[in-house]
């Protein structure tokens, strides 16, 4: 299956499980009045909102590219995640609000045991759900999938940390628990939506993604052919499930078009086998400079005018800069 199509899916049904799950938590509060319980709804509530968002941006993000976004639409999906992440963090706004209007109404909680069962349900199903989510998410590079998998897991966490505390205060009578228990939720709910924000800035932003470009830069250095004698100017973007590759390769001067292009099909087939098929990749060729002989490890060039010294290795560093390597700049 098409992965944008798998993404799309998988977020549908997601999607009604968090009205199913929200049901569940709405109906133990009822039971209970437990302001745990209810700051465990309000962030289901925020479950629905960007459910639905992360649904309609998958949807376009799964559009092929057109005349007006000639890379594609997945940028939709950092905007479901910026979206997501405010929600969550409104959340936690909200459920301080609604404790101190509780604390000052003085509020108690009943019915613990009823609460337990149903609010313990919720947290089993998150939990699948939100692995689900962030296997395929990751396996599809879709940041708008990944994010509900978190949040959905996010929740079964603090759905754990509620029924201990609705258990405890059954057991001890202790009713103040469930206040001091929603007030460290929300600060935890906050925490989550901010990691989430940053994150869909920093890939609105183009933001480096520094874990993709240490693996990319690692498959290289384990399988880089010998005419490839540096790579630098690398810059990988995500669209999505789509990873946008440009780079700049150097390779023997003395190479002719059809040549270059073979050594330029090598590399992009060796990225493919180690990120999929969705990838973008352009390529700019260099010829080989007479400093890039102390670097070059090609056995039988009758073009050499210096000896090879050693081989350099390809880190972040001498990749991303837009320098032809030479072992003086690496001194």
């Amino acid at each position: 299956m098409y992965s944008g199509k798998e993404n799309f899916l998988v977020q549908k049904w997601v999607t009604v499980l968090s009205v199913v799950l929200f049901i569940l938590k709405i109906t133990a509060y009822y039971l209970t009045d437990s302001l745990a319980i209810l700051s465990d709804a309000m962030e289901s509530i925020v479950n629905i909102v960007a459910g639905f968002i992360g649904l309609y941006s998958l949807y376009i993000a799964a559009q092929p590219r057109d005349e007006n976004h000639p890379y594609g639409h997945g940028k939709a999906e950092f905007i479901s995640a910026a979206a997501e992440g405010s929600l969550i963090i409104a959340a936690g706004i909200l459920i301080i609000y609604e404790t101190i209007v509780n604390t000052l109404e003085n509020h108690r909680v009943q019915a613990l045991d009823n609460g337990m069962w149903l609010v313990g349900s919720t947290a089993i199903l998150n939990y699948i759900a939100g692995a689900v989510c962030i296997r395929i998410g990751r396996k599809n590079n879709s940041l708008a999938l990944e994010s509900s998998g978190k949040h959905l897991q996010i929740d079964t966490y603090s759905t754990v940390g509620v029924l201990a505390a609705i258990a405890l205060i059954y057991f001890t009578q202790i009713y103040w628990l469930d206040k001091v228990v929603a007030l460290a939720l929300s600060g935890w709910i906050m925490y989550n939506g901010y990691t989430i924000l940053r994150k869909s800035l920093a890939g609105i932003m183009d933001e480096a993604d520094e874990q993709i470009l240490k693996k990319f830069i690692g498959v290289l250095n384990n399988s880089k052919s010998s005419n490839w004698i540096d790579l630098h100017n690398l810059r990988v973007i995500k669209y999505g499930d789509l990873l946008h590759i440009d780079c700049h390769l150097t390779l023997p001067w003395y190479l002719n078009v059809h040549e270059a292009h073979k050594e330029i099909d090598a590399l992009s087939n060796l990225i493919k086998e180690n990120f999929g098929d969705s990838i973008e990749l352009f390529v700019h060729t260099d010829g080989c400079l007479p400093y890039s002989c102390a670097i070059c490890s090609l056995p039988d060039c009758k073009e050499r005018t210096q000896p090879f010294q050693r081989s350099l290795e390809w880190t972040l560093e001498n990749v991303v800069s837009n320098q032809k390597h030479r072992i003086a700049e690496q001194a």
